[in-house]
């Protein structure tokens, strides 16, 4: 295959693979082949959401009760959500390293947990189970950090979507796991296994695909990219329906033979791989477009700009030499007093934050009142849906579900958590162009949701469990585009490594005051009630074990929704501007890497201008241009 002008011209013999090779390079390097490894690293970055498959193998193998069970699963959150080390790592150093550090941890954490379960090691004492999760579980916001970031600031105009379908893979990756682990394992096995599959084959994933992970500049010329992001959504559709399928099938199925496993497995990797059609596809059109000769002009244009403004910068100097120093020291005169009346700025602009959308500091941020408001909603939002997930084997054991049924309950959460994320994604990106929606808006709406899974667990309704993982899987996922999307646009992207994680340390704060201080001492207390002895596999059986703790986490969930509606008027007008007209600006890639030229450039233009008036300045930074358009 020859591609552009090879063919035209009549290529020489050999001339055929060189051109196919320089393709082949150009799609491993090109953005959009960044996007599908970002994908492939999030598809195997969900291991922490599979907890309720492999926490009856801990709980059995090291004799811990319900409470203890659950703060293991607290530090599994702590780790999966405080990913503050490596926003702070990502802000100074290329995405590689972030990788290479996750990978590490992943594979270190869940050997050791593997090997203690199994029995291949001393039994050791709960701190330091609690330390392997949370170091296992730490590299998933390694890996979030690296790649999902990345991606949003490769394709800031449609950070909503991107942030969906990443993270909807992440909620896939569950479903995953557990198609794997039983082509390779089988169904009668504890879950002791899924560890070992757990520890190395995200690692392997992130090592391979480490070279690719960076950000790029963007082609200047690209359009249409929300039409090949709406085709990898069909995709991941299509692997999620797939996977529905395969649950129900092998719920129906009592003998599921081992053959069929193997057959669905490969079916799956398809499926998973399919999208690298939709990057050579993209990729083809930027080897083969031409280059535009209207980028080429502007880049000339402003060259010629900053030239003729150093010229002119120049001749000023040379004819009025005196006027010009006094006015230099009457500037840095100036300047000297205003650093002396703001000598403690630091401090100061901590509570003088800039307009929402402008790049806020990580201390503005922090100390800001929408950040405080979304995070009391995350809190009870993920906290309260985050208990669900991670207690859905012990719910459906206590409700005498039988233990397919319970694998079963935690793929779906997982398939209906990626649904939340891709839908909460792509639907609040639309509502809010079409409609200028408040995105906390959508957030209320999906709190509002979860309370109904939650009411359907206190309850105990009968076979209500499947409906309830359905609607608290979904809602679980839909939280985290929103949370993500909304710290993106209110506080900028300059510092939203450190303040996407940030974001993410509510949902174990949420979990430790729901999960641990709340269902599972509440658990054991009926545990202990209905004859148990404390020290040993407590267990709990009647509905009773869940429904004050979950009656509880639906008023909490509740109040969550009351909170990020105060968000949602609070950032109505915000919402009814221009969120990413700032972005539409030739060759910007995000508020951090793209831009610096063009700052360069409006730098050496407003520094020559002199004495022009403020409506002068205010006339010149509206008339831009954008290959002779104007932003």
């Amino acid at each position: 295959m020859v591609f552009g002008g090879d063919r035209a011209m009549g290529a020489a013999p050999g001339a055929d693979a060189a051109s196919t090779m320089r393709f082949a390079l150009h799609v491993v390097r090109g953005r959009w082949f960044m996007f599908f490894a970002s994908i492939l690293i999030m598809a195997a970055a969900g291991g922490t959401y599979i907890f309720a498959i492999y926490s009856k193998a801990i709980k059995t193998s090291l004799g811990y009760d319900q409470q203890t069970l659950n703060t293991l699963s607290f530090f599994k959150d702590v780790g999966a959500n405080v990913g503050i080390l490596p926003g702070l790592i990502n802000e100074v150093t290329p995405p590689w390293v972030v990788l290479a550090c996750g990978a590490g941890m992943n594979l270190v954490g869940y050997l050791m947990i593997y090997l203690a379960i199994s029995g291949r090691t001393a039994r050791p004492p709960v701190w330091l189970m609690c330390v392997y999760i949370a170091v296992g579980a730490n590299s998933q916001s390694f890996a979030n950090t690296g790649s999902l970031v990345t991606a949003v600031k490769n394709f800031p105009e449609d950070r909503g979507v991107v942030l969906g379908l990443l993270k909807g893979f992440v909620g896939l990756s569950g479903a995953i796991f557990t198609q794997l682990y039983r082509a390779i394992y089988g169904t009668d096995n504890d879950g002791t296994d899924l560890v070992l599959l757990m520890a190395w084959l995200p690692a392997a994933i992130s090592l391979v695909f480490i070279p690719t992970i960076r950000i790029m500049p963007r082609n200047t010329a690209a359009r249409g990219e929300r039409k090949a992001f709406f085709l990898f959504l069909y995709a991941s559709i299509v692997l999620a329906v797939y996977l529905l399928v395969m649950n129900v099938v092998e719920l129906e199925v009592i003998h599921f033979p081992k053959p069929a496993y193997y057959v669905t497995a490969v079916v799956l990797l398809l499926l998973i791989f399919f999208p690298i059609v939709i990057v050579v596809k993209q990729e083809l059109k930027t080897y083969l477009a031409p280059p535009e000769p209207a980028t080429a002009a502007a880049t000339s244009a402003a060259i010629v700009t900053i030239t003729v403004n150093e010229k002119t910068r120049a001749s000023s100097n040379n004819v009025a030499p005196e006027s010009t120093d006094h006015r230099h020291q009457a500037t840095a005169a100036a300047a000297a007093n205003d650093d002396a009346d703001s000598s403690p700025s630091c401090f100061q602009d901590v509570f003088r934050p800039p307009a929402r959308g402008q790049d806020y500091t990580i201390l503005q941020a922090l100390f800001s009142v929408d950040m405080l408001v979304l995070f009391v909603a995350t809190i009870c939002g993920i906290g309260g849906t985050l208990t669900a997930v991670d207690n859905m084997g012990q719910i459906g054991q206590s409700l005498g579900y039988p233990q397919r049924s319970i694998t079963t309950f935690v793929s779906l959460v997982s398939i209906w958590n990626y649904a939340g994320r891709v839908v909460a994604g792509f639907a609040s990106e639309y509502v809010l162009a079409r409609y200028k929606v408040p995105r906390p808006l959508a957030l209320t709406v999906v709190l509002l949701l979860a309370c109904v899974g939650h009411a359907l667990i206190a309850f105990g309704v009968n076979n209500g469990l499947y409906a309830a993982s359905v609607i608290l899987g979904f809602c679980f996922g839909a939280q985290w585009p929103l949370l993500f999307a909304i710290i993106s646009e209110v506080f900028g992207l300059k510092y939203y490594s450190t303040l996407y994680n940030f974001g993410a340390v509510a949902s174990p704060v949420g979990s430790y005051i729901l999960n641990v201080r709340i269902a599972g001492r509440m658990y054991d207390r009926e545990a202990l009630r209905q004859g148990g002895q404390r020290g040993k596999d407590l267990t709990c059986i009647g509905v009773r074990c869940f429904r004050e703790s979950f009656l509880i986490i639906t008023g909490v969930t509740l109040l969550g929704a009351l909170v990020s509606l105060l968000l949602a008027w609070r950032t109505r007008n915000f919402y009814r501007g221009d969120l990413y007209g700032r972005f539409r600006e030739v060759g910007m890639v995000g508020a951090t890497a793209g831009g610096a030229n063009d700052r360069k450039v409006h730098e050496a233009e407003a520094s020559t201008s002199g004495g022009a008036s403020d409506s002068d300045t205010k006339d010149t930074s509206s008339s831009e241009t954008v290959n002779g358009s104007k932003v």
